[in-house]
């Protein structure tokens, strides 16, 4: 009678699991939208310096410590008036350039690329650097990215918009594609935002921090270099073909 009873309990929990899983397919994937600075290229722009430099030691102690996950500096400067506005993008396009000059790709980047292209999964970029480091980008490391999005567009991240934008110009769902970034602030917040799956770059670990546990923020997935990309898409999505 036991052994009845565990056949049918095995045979029941056996059905229930195959519907589940019929009824829960993985989602497919059409496309993968990737932050530039950090992400696609090892990151070369002292960013505390340049945020100093722009707002004064004070203001950028201030706002640091009102703002863990990072400070949002260009919205920050849409607030100022033009003339202010116009030196803070003096000094910004100043430390972009330097950063120009020792752009690297970041390891796995191309081959990531490579392994997207063999399943026919679309490439996106969207940056909030200028368009002549896009196009250097693109010029120096022979990756095409379509469409690719520099701060010129507006509103930039964490705004959905220029993620909805490519999607829209894709003709796909917010949900066939996902947002790969370092940023919690940004990249995350523009994918969940969005309605797109969303994947933080975390190198250092940095993230790891109790100051980041913010669960409007949080990922759907974490990898600590882009080599780990490649198993997790395979392992969570459909691969278009």
């Amino acid at each position: 009678m036991v052994l009845v009873l565990s056949r049918s309990f095995l045979a029941l929990h056996f059905h229930k699991s195959m519907a589940n899983f019929s009824t829960n397919p993985k989602a497919r994937l059409k496309g993968v939208v990737f932050d530039m600075d950090g992400t696609l290229t090892v990151p070369v722009i002292d960013f505390t310096a340049m945020y100093k430099s722009v707002l004064g030691e004070e203001e950028y102690n201030s706002m640091r410590a009102k703002n863990p996950s990072g400070i949002d500096i260009l919205h920050h400067i849409e607030t100022w008036t033009p003339q202010k506005q116009q030196k803070a993008y003096e000094i910004i396009a100043d430390f972009e350039k330097q950063g120009l000059d020792r752009l690297q790709i970041m390891p796995g980047a191309a081959e990531l690329c490579g392994f997207l292209d063999s399943r026919k999964i679309r490439r996106g970029l969207i940056t909030r650097n200028v368009k002549s480091a896009v196009d250097m980008f693109h010029l120096r490391f022979g990756l095409e990215f379509s469409p690719a999005l520099s701060r010129e567009f507006r509103p930039y991240k964490p705004d959905p918009a220029p993620l909805l934008h490519i999607i829209s110009t894709w003709g796909v769902q917010p949900d066939e594609v996902m947002m790969i970034g370092d940023s919690l602030k940004d990249d995350v917040a523009c994918g969940k935002r969005a309605g797109a799956f969303t994947c933080l770059l975390d190198e250092k670990g940095r993230y790891d921090s109790p100051d980041y546990f913010n669960a409007d923020l949080k990922p759907d997935f974490k990898v600590s270099s882009l080599v780990e990309v490649y198993s997790l898409l395979e392992a969570n999505f459909e691969l278009m073909q």
